[in-house]
């Protein structure tokens, strides 16, 4: 029997991708239908006109429904994509902005940018989860691609929903390193360990042995500047951290840059013009190049593969958001890590580590203190909770900051807070 898959927020850009990944792994996972749920029903109708295109181009069988209806998109459904974004570009440009007015990082899934995000985006994907558990079928899966993705997963998980966070980070790593060892990818496995946008690569293992010490010392450069790191830091930690680690590794210098360049916001609303103008030609049948600048590289691959494994019970190794159970030392059972997981039917089975030097465990503990006061504060809208996430962000810290930004963020998002601002 064929399943059912929904993706919510099917409007972005990035569904080509996602469509393209079915697409070609209907040996794996035979989907019946694929229901495409959006609120801005002019944008679902160029993305979901291109999705079909490019399913009827690679013979695949099943029915595509676009809707605006989410109990339609939802019904019946196996496995729930969750990839929206609350308040659109415009919101993530406020993420991006206005925390530079007050010495801050500004950033859409890290820092004070972050923590707005999640302020909007947890009770929407928790109501969301609420009407799966309604209306999806029996033991249906949730999986969250939408930022910031430890901290909705966390939420989710801790909710007693089915849901696995999914983040394109890892699967770049490891085919940007196959492509430097000039190996095929899935002989690559990485020890990636710690949380969304906050992890490192601690060891490189092909065919079983770990490759990372020499990799450090003759391709540190290319890799140091794949993660935009000095390569001197690099090597000091002996891992490879993610890209994102440079906000907190080098805040004075990414500040200084985001004050005197346009912001990521404005790139992308220009990339996503581009490429919806691209979408409605009705001759277009494949993702077009311009997609790549979009980011979200590989997220497709990751994310039907992450599908068709819960599926077909595959047990193959996959970096996701779950709780730890045990996996990283020291960490609570129920916080959720990004770390090689297995993955078959029953979900996802994360592999134990050895446990994380001081200057890894300081800052994930530290940052996962904040997530969860960030899932209070945004479940609850109560503003002392919510002044407390801000004050532990690691990129924050400061009482004087934390209480005017505060301010200021919750102001800017007034629409999108109603626990903070009742009717």
């Amino acid at each position: 029997m064929g399943v059912k898959v929904a993706v919510v927020g099917a409007g972005s850009t990035y569904t080509p991708e996602l469509v393209e990944g079915f697409g070609s792994r209907t040996d794996r996972i035979a989907v019946d239908e694929l229901a495409l749920l959006d609120i801005d029903a002019e944008r679902l109708d160029v993305v979901g006109g291109l999705a079909r295109r490019i399913l009827r181009r690679v013979g695949w069988r099943g029915e595509l429904v676009t809707t605006g209806d989410r109990d339609r998109a939802l019904d019946g459904a196996d496995f729930v994509v969750v990839q929206l974004r609350v308040g659109g570009q415009r919101a993530r440009l406020v993420d991006e902005t206005m925390p530079l007015m007050f010495g801050c990082i500004g950033q859409e899934t890290t820092g004070p940018g972050g923590f707005a995000k999640a302020l909007r985006t947890v009770p929407v994907v928790l109501d969301l989860a609420e009407e799966v558990a309604k209306r999806a079928a029996p033991g249906a899966w949730i999986v969250d691609f939408t930022n910031p993705t430890g901290i909705v997963t966390q939420a989710l998980l801790d909710d007693g929903h089915r849901a696995i966070g999914l983040c394109n980070v890892g699967i770049g790593l490891q085919r940007r390193i196959a492509g430097l060892l000039d190996v095929p990818a899935e002989r690559v496995e990485l020890e990636h360990v710690g949380l969304n946008h906050l992890s490192w690569e601690r060891a490189v293992r092909v065919d079983g042995r770990d490759v990372l010490p020499e990799l450090l010392n003759t391709h540190g450069a290319a890799l140091a500047e794949a993660v935009d790191l000095p390569v001197e830091l690099v090597r000091a930690l002996r891992a490879l951290p993610s890209s994102y680690l440079r906000y907190y590794y080098l805040t004075r210098e990414v500040l200084e840059h985001q004050r005197t360049h346009p912001t990521r916001a404005e790139e992308v609303m220009d990339i996503e013009s581009g490429l919806l103008e691209l979408y409605a030609d009705p001759s277009l049948d494949r993702k077009p190049e311009l997609l790549e600048r979009r980011g979200g590289a590989f997220y497709s691959e990751a994310a039907a593969q992450l599908i068709a494994s819960l599926h077909d019970g595959l047990g193959d190794r996959q970096i996701v958001d779950v709780r730890n159970e045990g996996a990283v030392p020291d960490m609570a059972a129920d916080a959720v890590v990004e770390v090689a997981a297995r993955i078959d039917q029953a979900g996802a089975h994360p592999e134990p580590v050895s446990p994380l030097p001081p200057e890894m465990m300081g800052l994930v503990e530290h940052a996962k203190a904040y997530e969860r006061l960030t899932v209070a504060a945004a479940t609850s809208g109560d503003r002392t909770i919510t002044l407390k996430a801000l004050m532990t962000n690691p990129l924050v810290g400061d009482y004087s900051v934390a209480s005017s930004l505060l301010d200021a963020l919750l102001e800017a998002n007034r629409p999108h807070l109603p626990r903070f601002f009742p009717d």
